[in-house]
């Protein structure tokens, strides 16, 4: 029967924590992220209320900046440890 060789002890293994900070959140992170959560939905339900007069005479792309705060404050939360 085959007898297999033996492995090399000193083989040289890589960090896993490459390109990894160890640090912290920053500290604006979160509160940013839910305020731009909160900000986003009040901001399409004021522009309903007003029939897209309000916050700005812009019409119904009162909607997208609403989306936006929300599109915005999930891509901040993605980088929340």
């Amino acid at each position: 029967m085959a007898v297999s060789k033996k492995r090399d002890k000193n083989v040289s293994k890589v960090p896993r924590n490459i390109g990894k900070s160890d640090s912290e959140n920053p500290q604006w992170l979160l509160p940013t992220a839910i305020t731009a959560l909160i900000l986003g939905p009040l901001w399409i339900v004021v522009s309903y209320i007003s029939r897209a007069q309000y916050p700005f005479p812009i019409g119904n792309f009162n909607i997208v900046i609403g989306f936006v705060f929300m599109t915005g404050a999930m891509a901040l939360l993605t980088r929340w440890k």
